[in-house]
């Protein structure tokens, strides 16, 4: 079977190309790219949260997959890589983008419940999970990715890595199926 994804978003190129420009290696593969356009697409009138925006090509496929009353709101503290994003995706009035760290985005949080969040960076992801989790509806889904080694890891990174895979089965109102495919991923949904 061939599982390169059918669609790519229309801004896709641009975005990518930028990265390789400024040196940005961190953008989000195909593959995952698609599956979270698949996600964003279960979610109609969804609220979509991203944490770690990068220059903006997991927010590209989310957008492809959202339909026209879905938000998506995505948190990058570094504003050089989001200014990319911004640039290419900033005329869609379904995306909001903060310029924050994700812990302080996730401390002032009051909005509604949160039906998608693909998080891409490590707050939400190995730390502060359980704060994420919170902030979602009962079924929403949880998306992690960049799970298997990676060029771009910094040398103390697995263990990580391992530590938050070996905590997933304990985490209450939680389930969830670790994936070794793309980039390597968790899915899970809040029960």
């Amino acid at each position: 079977m061939d599982d390169t994804p059918w669609y790519r978003p229309a801004a896709l190129d641009g975005i990518l190309a930028d990265a390789a420009a400024q040196g940005f290696a961190m953008s989000c593969e195909d593959r995952t790219g698609s599956l979270l356009g698949t996600l964003a697409a279960s979610q109609p009138g969804g609220q979509i949260v991203e944490l770690g925006t990068g220059v903006g090509a997991g927010a590209a496929w989310l957008l492809h997959g959202m339909d026209s009353t879905a938000r998506l709101t995505t948190v990058e503290m570094d504003p050089h890589s989001q200014a990319v994003a911004v640039r290419h995706l900033g005329e869609d009035p379904r995306v909001t983008f903060h310029n924050m760290n994700a812990d302080r985005w996730l401390d002032g949080y009051d909005g509604p419940l949160l039906d998608l969040v693909y998080v891409d960076c490590r707050p939400g992801k190995f730390r502060r999970m359980g704060d994420l989790l919170t902030l979602m509806r009962p079924g929403g889904i949880y998306l992690v990715d960049d799970l298997m080694p990676q060029a771009t890891w910094p040398a103390d990174h697995q263990p990580r890595v391992d530590k938050f895979l070996e905590q997933l089965p304990g985490i209450p109102n939680f389930t969830s199926t670790a994936l070794r495919w793309a980039s390597g991923l968790v899915i899970g949904v809040r029960i």
